[in-house]
């Protein structure tokens, strides 16, 4: 039996229905789930297993048999915890099937298969009583439910249903409450990411439409990894607050709910975003914590803890408010059952305020629904924006007619500005070329760019008006890119369009290069490592089944990272590994690459990173992977705009030492898939 899938053509830009195996989008969920990195996260463990410990010790106590109940169970790592510490029975929830199989292998070979029942169902279908699922009520309730945003998967409503239908009242429950933290800041760097800025193009001010000023933004939270957010890239406006704290030993709400922390402004700024973070306590005296807390906020002589699964957040408030340093005002935290959301008022606009709390923000001005957040950023990034507008300026001349293919550019614009004869756009979606109008209104510059949502092989001669283009423009940037090489997508435009372009036409950029570096990541092997062991018991069945699933594609593929929020340093010289000529049209014979990268320094082997660099002019690149030369130590400073590829090995390559190892490649694009297959051998 077969399914559809949707996929992203690199060929097209398209929405392609690809016909796959009944198994594919199983095999994808398990391989690219995060099991290895929560379990890699030891602090998590060790607080969890402390935690259990003490709820099961506190139950004996009272005399009474130890009944545990473990929603979203995994591998039934919690419940064999439970179980080492004396737990009389365990029923493991687990709604995905292929986890829940594992968790059956595991608990059966860690010899406890006895006092475990794996229950593959969501908590909210299992049932109590003589012929139901579990025989009786549960009174230690152990569970592992939050995302980054605490409450995004689901935590509310399943505790809400556990403590009226599963739980006795008053169990123990590991863990034992949550706390929700939040400070109030103003950051360039961060409020990049959430509005377009105006910047200035040959002293001509390209100002945002005003509509998107006063637009909420996304109402999706921004998750990262907020320890690589220096603290000099903001500035607190007020203490960290403690928002609200949900107690899960007690029956939980899932209703709406808003909770206010009040402070004095610490210093005068604009109050644009909230940073974000929580605590779980693990017993009811609070003395075992698991902090998601960034690492600048931890003495100097510690260390955070990394991890994937749970990051930090920022939340952008719906409008920027300025503050004064001693003024009263309030900060202000809804949630919803999946989600928070903030906002910001004066003491006195509490006071006043009767009517009910802010909905959850969503976007009015389309703009968000159309760029990124990581998009955003790279618009308002003036020494890239610089680049361009140089580029543009070597190659215009008064009687040149532009076409821009990329998606949500602004390049049309500065070639506007830059005084080219015509400009057109092709967009590739109604919504962002309503967002591209609603920024040359704004700029005084209507029917400066003449927008076409028309696909490039569709494009003619008459709806130019006859024109023929000499310059073609792309940055190249397309919403349906993943991974890096999808952005040769500009090249097949550039194809499709060979009957419109004028025979000495400029194509801008002129080429891409496809670069690579081999890695030792400081932490994001962890995603992709096997684990063997966690804390004692024997894991493998699952290392095994996500070994099945990343087997199941004959060809080992590439995955997308941001890397700027993951350290590694060089562990060779960097490698311009193929270059795409876009002066000419794609070839109709592959292109292939082969080589070795010698070790030029010694450390653990984890993978190859890859980026694209485009070249605008003969002098004239921007780089969509590092942003500069790779340091003595082979630290790596990555672009924040665009993700990189990662190829991991599948398994980390240990005390490779310099000039005794080397990395050979092999790499093919091939026309037809408009895609790169890869291949990587360690040799010693």
């Amino acid at each position: 039996m077969k399914v559809f899938c949707g996929r992203a053509n690199p060929i097209s830009g398209a929405l392609d229905w690809v016909e796959e195996s009944e198994e594919y989008d199983y095999h994808q969920e398990i391989a690219r789930s995060c099991y290895a990195d929560m379990l890699h996260d030891r602090d998590r463990n060790v607080k969890y297993y402390q935690g259990i410990r003490a709820a099961v010790a506190r139950v004996k106590a009272r005399g009474e048999s130890v009944i545990v109940l473990d929603i979203g169970t995994g591998t039934g790592l919690l419940s064999m915890m439970a179980l080492t510490a004396g737990a009389d029975f365990c029923y493991a929830v687990e709604v995905f099937k292929p986890m829940a199989d594992a968790a059956q292998r595991i608990v059966e070979r860690n010899g406890f298969s006895d006092k475990v029942k794996i229950i593959n169902k969501h908590s909210t279908g299992v049932t109590v009583g003589p012929d139901g699922d579990m025989q009786t009520r549960a009174n230690v309730l152990v569970t592992e439910l939050f995302d980054t945003e605490l409450i995004g998967e689901g935590a509310l409503p399943t505790y809400e249903h556990a403590h009226r239908n599963l739980v006795q009242e008053g169990c123990e429950a590991v863990p034992h409450r949550a706390t929700v933290y939040a400070q109030l800041v103003e950051s360039e760097l961060l409020w990049s990411w959430a509005q377009l800025q105006p910047m200035e193009v040959e002293s001509r001010r390209l100002v945002p439409p005003s509509g998107m000023g006063r637009c909420a933004g996304a109402h999706s939270v921004c998750d990262i990894q907020l320890s690589r957010v220096t603290p000099d890239s903001f500035t607190p406006l007020g203490p960290l607050c403690t928002m609200f704290t949900v107690d899960f030993s007690k029956p939980v709400s899932s209703a709406p709910r808003s909770y206010s922390s009040r402070f004095s402004a610490s210093s005068n700024g604009r109050g644009q975003m909230v940073l974000s973070w929580w605590d779980i306590h693990m017993d009811p005296g609070g003395t075992i914590v698991c902090s998601m807390a960034p690492s600048w906020t931890y003495p100097e002589a510690q260390t955070a803890p990394w991890r994937d699964h749970w990051m930090q957040s920022v939340y952008f408030l719906p409008i920027e408010k300025r503050v004064t340093e001693g003024e009263e005002v309030a900060l202000t935290v809804c949630h919803d059952d999946y989600s928070l959301w903030y906002s910001l008022q004066s003491s006195s606009q509490q006071d006043t305020n009767t009517e009910a709390p802010p909905c959850r923000p969503r976007c009015t001005c389309q703009a968000h629904l159309v760029w990124t957040r990581p998009r955003f950023g790279e618009l308002n990034d003036h020494h890239r924006t610089e680049s361009y507008v140089s580029a543009l300026r070597s190659v215009l001349k008064t009687d040149s007619v532009c076409l821009g293919v990329s998606d949500g550019s602004l390049l049309p614009v500065f070639a506007h500005i830059l005084g080219a004869k015509k400009v057109f756009s092709l967009e590739h979606s109604k919504m962002s070329k309503q967002v591209i109008q609603q920024v040359l209104e704004a700029s005084s510059m209507t029917g400066g760019v003449q927008l076409l949502e028309i696909r490039p092989d569709q494009l003619t001669s008459k709806d130019l008006g006859g024109e023929q283009i000499s310059v073609l423009l792309g940055e190249p940037y397309f919403s349906t890119c993943l991974l890096p090489w999808h952005s040769l997508f500009f090249w097949y435009c550039r194809t499709a369009l060979v009957g419109i372009l004028r025979p000495d036409a400029t194509i801008l950029p002129r080429a891409a290069t496809l670069h690579m570096v081999v890695v030792e990541f400081r932490d994001l092997w962890k995603i992709r490592a096997p684990c063997g062991t966690c804390e004692g018991f024997d894991i493998k069945p699952m290392d095994e089944m996500v070994q099945r699933s990343l087997d199941f594609r004959e060809s080992h593929e590439s995955e997308p990272h941001h890397l700027w929020e993951y350290p590694c340093h060089a562990l060779t010289q960097t490698r311009a590994a193929m270059t795409f000529d876009f002066t000419r049209c794609v070839p109709q014979q592959p292109i292939s690459s082969q080589g070795s990268l010698p070790l030029i320094r010694s450390g653990c082997c984890h993978g190859v990173a890859l980026w694209m660099e485009y070249q605008l002019t003969a002098d004239i690149a921007v780089s969509a992977g590092l942003t500069g030369p790779v340091g003595e130590q082979g630290v790596c400073e990555w672009s924040r705009h665009r993700k990189q590829g990662v190829y991991f090995f599948r398994s980390p390559w240990d005390r490779l030492e310099e000039g005794r190892a080397a990395v050979s490649y092999s790499l093919t694009f091939e026309p037809s898939l408009g895609d790169i297959k890869m291949e990587f051998t360690v040799e010693q």
